[in-house]
């Protein structure tokens, strides 16, 4: 379960580049008091909003949550566990999808606007791919912030229908992660073991 040094990879970019953004990258519950810049959320969004979704639909919604007041009106919702490093980190983001997403067809994918009545039509299929495509682009938004230079803190460890009505009654958003943003602490424990290439991975 070792993690093959980054001289034995394929690589296309730095291998300090690739360290960052991945092999040295932790998940981060401590962070330092220096603060995330406006420049740094804005790089975010601009690097996030760059990853393939299906049809080009960018159903991902992202609200920063900066101020004490919604801090603790957020950190209510968060499980025991999750509650203090949110109250304490730099910044939150929660990660939601627009339920409504395929109204904007003509803006996202222009060549194209009448495949937004298939959504219409099916509500089912609206909300799975809105749910789909939003968790792609969470994975993007991860890389983007450590491209940022910060570290992050993914969490499912919330009650989303009670931050929904919190933050996005009458919006159609719906929350999927909560991310802590911000400089990391060094991590107490040493890096958990990932699987071996041979354990996870089949060619057919």
């Amino acid at each position: 379960m070792s993690t093959p040094a980054l001289e034995q990879l394929a690589l296309d970019i730095t291998t300090e580049d690739a360290d960052r953004l991945f092999t040295t990258a932790r998940t981060a519950s401590h962070f330092t008091d220096e603060p995330v810049t406006a420049e740094q959320k804005h790089t975010i969004y601009e690097l996030t909003k760059m990853g393939p979704t299906a049809f080009n639909s960018q159903p991902l919604r992202i609200t920063w949550v900066e101020s004490s007041e919604a801090r603790e009106r957020l950190v209510q919702h968060m499980n025991g566990g999750n509650q203090e490093k949110t109250r304490k980190a730099p910044l939150t983001a929660i990660l939601s999808f627009d339920e409504n997403w395929h109204t904007r067809f003509p803006e996202f994918l222009p060549a194209a606007p009448q495949l937004q009545g298939m959504y219409d039509e099916n509500a089912e299929l609206r909300m799975s791919s809105g749910t789909a495509n939003a968790h792609i682009q969470v994975g993007y938004f991860i890389i983007a912030a450590r491209a940022a230079g910060l570290a992050v803190g993914p969490m499912t460890g919330f009650d989303a229908p009670a931050v929904d009505r919190e933050f996005f009654e009458g919006t159609g958003k719906r929350s999927i992660v909560v991310v802590n943003l911000g400089h990391p602490q060094a991590p107490s424990y040493e890096r958990n073991p990932r699987f071996a290439v041979a354990d996870v991975t089949e060619t057919i």
